[in-house]
């Protein structure tokens, strides 16, 4: 395996996984998350502690799902690529794909699967975890990463023509950014030559060699020198040699056993025989030291890993046991005060519902009462001063018979149904008597189309709401109009009779106010079917139209729709 293609891919996730560059703003991260990203990098048993408090303490998906991203870093830096997948899964298990918010980082989550399937040799699933890492990429630059990952899988797998595709097109996006372009040119130049071993990718690899020293990319100089010594291996074995010692004093420096091995691997096979047995003994060193590592790291995670399920167990029993013992205490008196509770509520709502019942009966008796002396009495008695106000000789014995009328009327306001005018087998003279007892010298009355054969078919219910609601218009035209003409039309179309009434008033103004009579005309109206329009926007007067069904059935259907 070649080792420094594992570290560059291992910094590539470190710098473009779930961090702090590439995370959107969380100002309400956990304590613990703080933490660990704080020793990430630096002290990774430290980190990984803390990471993992979060994915047992934390209640929000996102950061759990990040803690386990970090987990995942952690252990594929230290080798544990199977436990690096499974972290990986675990987080994707936190992460809704419908969520936008967390896009970013399920494609980080696949770029890092994509590289441990890599590191593991698994290069099928490698791509396919690369496709879905770019399809959920909103970071442009990120994206151009997963690409080059991809690119050196089909280099692996010998498809150096699906390879170089990629290279060309990530490489026209690079020209700015010194540091990728030099990245891409150099895995470029190695797949041309590996497509082609007569192919001189000196001149690339050498340009990308110089790039890395202008940019001081410590970690880029790391994979120039092994381009180039397997490049020269053959043809220039001492120049080879020269970019494997680079190498080697470039992993010391760095600290990195990867880069260390790498060049190790190469000197043994460039070298002379006396260089080559201390160079073979440090390498067999450094891979015992390596594997040591490696085993202790991942002991050290499933001990992390350990003792926080096992803490946590220990949490949830003592808290069991807690919550036992309070339950049994408590579980009598809970009963007892729930039954006093539930009995105080239900005696309550008792005593408000038949308070409410008789108190709406009260109301409702009173509304109607209401209704009957405003509509039977006011009414009355303010025509008869109307009649009385605008002629010279008042008939007694008429005057007198109204009267009786009106205290017969009115001793019967307390029953349900009473006897009324309104419903007169010659109902249109009614109506136009009504109507026409409102004219006095200063105010004409007329009425049109109000016939016998009109009414004949209109029930009794609906000859009294009409009734009143006439009554209600004439008498507020007395009261506020101040008109000097008033017409009122009666008119049958397609089974409804319409009634126009209009004036030549001072209108509806704001500064009258209108009493219930006249408000409550709408639902008397509604009451039989029917519906009244008041215009208010004509320039004087007032316009009044009001259409309702003739027969009962049509008025019920009405009502019903």
């Amino acid at each position: 395996m070649k080792r420094v293609l594992i570290l560059l891919n291992v910094f590539i996730l470190a710098f473009c996984s779930c961090n702090k560059e590439k995370q959107p703003n969380r100002s309400g991260q956990d304590a613990d998350f703080k933490k660990g990203e704080s020793f990430f990098s630096k002290q990774n048993d430290s980190a990984y502690y803390y990471f993992n408090k979060v994915t047992s303490g934390s209640r929000d998906s996102l950061e759990i799902a990040m803690a386990y991203n970090y987990m995942a870093a952690i252990q594929s830096d230290a080798g544990d690529y199977f436990g690096s997948q499974e972290s990986l899964l675990t987080s994707l298990g936190f992460l809704d794909e419908r969520n936008k918010k967390h896009h970013w980082c399920l494609s980080s989550n696949y770029n890092e699967l994509g590289i441990a399937s890599y590191n593991l040799k698994n290069y099928d699933a490698s791509l396919r975890f690369y496709d879905l890492a770019v399809k959920l990429s909103a970071d442009k630059d990120y994206e151009l990463v997963i690409l080059n990952n991809k690119a050196l899988i089909h280099q692996k797998k010998g498809r150096y023509a699906e390879a170089l595709t990629l290279y060309r097109d990530i490489i026209k996006q690079h020209r700015k950014n010194s540091a990728a372009y030099a990245r891409v040119l150099t895995n470029m130049a190695k797949t041309k030559w590996l497509a082609d071993p007569r192919y001189n990718a000196a001149p690339e690899l050498l340009k990308a060699l110089r790039i890395r020293r202008q940019e001081n990319d410590v970690w880029g100089l790391t994979s120039s020198y092994t381009h180039l010594a397997d490049y020269y291996a053959a043809s220039r074995p001492d120049s080879a040699l020269y970019y494997a010692e680079n190498l080697h004093n470039l992993g010391r420096r760095l600290n990195s056993t990867g880069a260390r091995l790498e060049a190790l691997q190469k000197l043994i096979s460039l070298s002379n025989p006396e260089a080559v047995k201390r160079y073979f003994s440090e390498y067999h060193r450094l891979t015992d030291s390596v594997q040591t590592a490696r085993n202790a790291a991942r002991n050290q995670f499933a001990l992390i890993r350990y003792e926080a399920e096992k803490h946590k167990a220990d949490n949830l029993r003592l808290q069991k046991d807690n919550d036992e013992k309070e339950y049994q205490i408590i579980a009598a008196v809970l009963t007892l005060i729930g039954v006093c509770i539930a009995f105080v509520i239900w005696y309550r709502k008792r005593k408000q519902r038949l308070h409410l019942e008789a108190q709406n009966a009260i109301n409702e008796n009173q509304l109607k009462i209401s209704k009957k002396v405003h509509d039977v009495v006011a009414n009355g008695l303010y025509r008869m001063m109307s009649e009385i106000e605008n002629q010279d000789d008042v008939d007694r014995e008429h005057l007198l018979d109204k009267l009786e009328d009106m205290y017969e009327r009115s001793r019967d306001l307390s029953y349900e149904k009473g006897t009324s005018q309104l419903a007169e087998l010659n109902f249109h003279e009614t109506i136009n008597s009504l109507i026409t007892s409102f004219a006095t010298h200063s105010t004409r009355v007329l009425v049109l189309g109000n016939n016998k054969d009109l009414w004949k078919d209109v029930n009794e219910t609906a000859r009294q709401e009409v009734g009143h609601v006439i009554q209600e218009l004439m008498v507020n035209m007395k009261k506020h109009s101040q008109a000097g003409n008033v017409l009122v039309r009666f008119a049958q179309s397609h089974n409804h009779i319409n009634i126009s009434y209009s004036d030549d008033g001072v209108g509806l103004t704001e500064k009258i106010a209108y009493g219930n009579g006249l408000t409550n005309t709408g639902n008397r109206i509604e009451s039989i079917g029917g519906a009244i329009t008041f215009d208010r926007n004509t320039e004087r007067g007032v316009s009044v139209a009001i259409s309702f069904p003739v027969s009962l059935t049509d008025q019920l259907c009405s009502k019903a729709y």
